[in-house]
This record gives structure tokens, sequence and C-alpha cells, in this order.
């Protein structure tokens, strides 16, 4: 439900080339970095792969979603929406990765997301909406658990912007839903 919306800056857009960490300048300078920034840089690659995979999955799960001829207008347009935002977390953060020089992790197939996402148990629209509401919760609460693990500040800024994102999706389909906002403040990322 997240891919019809006008792309979101990429992770390189923040500030320019300033979201790179002093080991992605110095390899893009034609220098070594430093063996404590290449650590440091490689740390922030495995945060980053693991965030591109929760990218992936919430492609999938919107993909499965859509073509599941489970969700009739306006949720269908709302799932392609944030698809499409999806789809614009995964490009960002892997010109990320490889500007950190790692390499992204691969998409699985809709067959692994579907069995591993329990689709066949999606029996209606709301069944449907349920499972994204799910599952962007918890991309908003490991956005925002990994924020301190990042080595390269600007990436905690990228990752806070993200989950900005996944709250905005969490809170529409919580509307779509019926269900009540949360009583309390500081409800995410707990």
């Amino acid at each position: 439900m997240q891919s019809l919306i006008k792309p979101r800056r990429s992770f390189l857009a923040v500030s320019g080339a300033g979201v790179l960490s002093a080991a992605a300048v110095a390899v893009l300078a034609g220098r070594a970095a430093p063996a404590q920034a290449q650590t440091a840089s490689m740390a922030d690659v495995n945060i980053l792969n693991v965030a591109l995979g929760l990218e992936h999955e919430a492609i999938g799960a919107y993909e499965l979603g859509a073509k599941s001829g489970l969700l009739q207008k306006p949720a269908l347009d709302v799932a392609v929406l944030f698809q499409s935002h999806h789809k614009a977390h995964r490009d960002a953060l892997a010109a990320a990765i490889a500007s950190l020089g790692g390499k992204a992790v691969e998409t699985k197939s809709l067959d692994d997301y579907a069995k591993a996402l329990n689709a066949g148990t999606l029996k209606n629209q709301t069944d449907v909406l349920m499972l994204a509401a799910r599952l962007e919760l918890g991309a908003t609460n490991a956005y925002l658990g990994v924020i301190p693990a990042f080595k390269d500040a600007k990436l905690g800024q990228v990752a806070a912007r993200l989950a900005a994102d996944e709250t905005m999706h969490w809170t529409a389909l919580s509307g779509t839903l019926s269900r009540a906002l949360p009583a309390n403040a500081l409800s995410f990322g707990a």
C-alpha cells in the first residue's frame, strides 16, 4: 500500500553528500579509508541491509495484497501508494549501501514472502489491512530502534525520516480499520 506517492528524497539528498560517512567519502575520493572508519561503515551497512530487507518484505506484502483481489478501492489505491513509498525507501537504502562500499541484500521471491507472511490465511480486505498495519508498526519500531546504533549520525536522521513514513502508513491503515489512535504519548519505538 505504499507505492504511488512521489519518491522521497534519497539518503544522499538529505544534505548533499553529507550523508556519507568519512569512510565513504574517502573511498569516493580514491583514498583508502582508515580501518576504523571502514569498520564503522560496514556496521552501518549491516544495519542498512536489515532495513532493506524490511523494505523488500513490505513491497512483497503490498504486491500480494494488490494481487489478491481482496482489496477494493480506495484501499487498493492506498496499498499501491504505500508500496511506491517502500520502493523509494528500497532505492534510497540500496544507494546508501553502495555508497558505503557494501552489497545490498537481494529481494526474495513473491512466493517466499507469501509463505513468510502466511498470505494463504488472508480471507478479506480487513485481513490484508491488518497484516499491512502490523508490518508498518514493526518497521516503525525497527527504524526507531536502530537510530542510536548508526556510527554515522546522518544515517540516524534518515532512519528517523523512514520511521516517520512508516508511522504515517500505520496511522492511515489504523484509520481505515477504524482503530483508535494510541491513547498514550511516546507509543512508538518502545
